[in-house]
């Protein structure tokens, strides 16, 4: 079976649930009184949905090119944002800029590439420019600063084009549906009793009871694109959790809120794809849709 063939049918079972889901949310934030004080908040949120809905499921259609173009994209303003926030000077996010584009290439072009031979480029990179700058005051702090980011936004990322279609779509469209679940949950479970206590002080905004809407959200999304399965679920919440913390604690280091201010309802790019980052590298380690 063409893996053309694959992805038209992955979008033509997710279009439906999509549009279904954001149908629904645009009449909700509508009906919403003026008293609600997220009103304006959760409308901005809804049309930044409504804008990356067809991008993304635009990209699956196009086949193996246009996920590489849309991990491409993706990479490059989050690799931007990312180096903003850690203080990497020119030389770092030249690499990382570079590495946004050419390993989702390289999963596109050579799929199966040798892991060992792939960690060494990787680290040969990200210590390439503190070692030819001879900083030995912060060159390992920026090496170290450079290799995350890496693994963390272009490897990631490459998971849209390593990964089938079926199970890369199922992915994305279950971290944004977790998201959601995640908010509905903290805002109903999460005010008082156990599942109010906060899952780290790094965001303590975010609680057990978020955790839970997640995993019900997460379920549902990936059972309603004929995805579901017990070890892509448990990659899928657990990214959706820990993504969000991950990105917390470099702001909190970086001293920011947000790591952009372009995109409505959410700030930056690294806001809005943080859980599917964590999430893309935990399916690819446990070895779904490889």
């Amino acid at each position: 079976m063409s893996t053309m063939f694959v992805a038209t049918e992955a979008v033509a079972r997710a279009v439906p649930v999509v549009g279904g889901v954001l149908g629904a949310g645009g009449v909700a934030v509508a009906a919403l009184p003026a008293r609600v004080r997220m009103r304006a908040e959760l409308r901005r949120r809804w049309r930044s949905w409504a804008l990356a809905a067809p991008v993304f499921l635009g990209a699956f259609f196009l086949g193996r090119a246009g996920t590489f173009a849309l991990a491409a994209g993706l990479g490059v303003v989050a690799v931007g944002e990312y180096a903003r926030m850690a203080g990497l000077g020119r030389g770092e996010r030249v690499v990382l800029t570079v590495a946004a584009v050419a390993v989702p290439g390289l999963a596109w072009a050579a799929p199966g590439v040798d892991a060992v031979r792939a960690a060494g480029a990787l680290l040969g990179a990200a210590v390439l420019v503190a070692v030819v700058a001879g900083d030995a005051a912060g060159g390992f702090t920026r090496a170290c600063r450079t290799l995350f980011g890496l693994v963390w936004i272009p490897v990631a990322l490459a998971g849209l084009v390593a990964l089938d279609a079926g199970t890369a779509l199922a992915v994305g469209v279950a971290v944004a549906f977790g998201d959601v679940g995640a908010w509905c949950g903290g805002t109903a479970l999460g005010r008082s009793g156990p599942l109010s206590r906060p899952l780290s002080p790094l965001s303590p905004n975010k609680t057990w009871a978020g955790v839970a809407g997640a995993a019900v959200a997460t379920a549902a999304a990936l059972a309603s694109v004929g995805a579901f399965g017990v070890a892509l679920w448990a990659a899928v919440l657990t990214g959706a959790v820990l993504g969000d913390l991950v990105e917390s604690m470099v702001k909190r280091e970086a001293g920011v809120k947000d790591a952009g201010t372009w995109l409505p309802g959410f700030g930056g790019l690294l806001d809005r794809i943080d859980s599917l980052l964590v999430a893309l590298l935990l399916v690819m380690a446990a070895g779904v849709g490889l």
